[in-house]
């Protein structure tokens, strides 16, 4: 897999988490600890893009 398919393959999976996320939030009877646990995983997608797009440029 090359970095740019991996990067593509990442923020799939970060906007797949949003979309998750927005409709927990939706629901009258969302968890706390879930939405936590979605919105860490969203960022630590975002963070390993930004060092892959990162590494890529030098």
């Amino acid at each position: 897999m090359t970095v740019q398919a991996h990067i593509a393959s990442l923020e799939k999976k970060h906007g797949d988490l949003e979309e998750e996320l927005q409709a927990i939030l939706a629901s009258p009877s969302s968890d706390d600890r879930e939405i936590a646990d979605l919105k860490r995983r969203k960022l630590r997608l975002k963070d390993e893009v930004q060092r892959l797009k990162a590494s890529t440029r030098h």
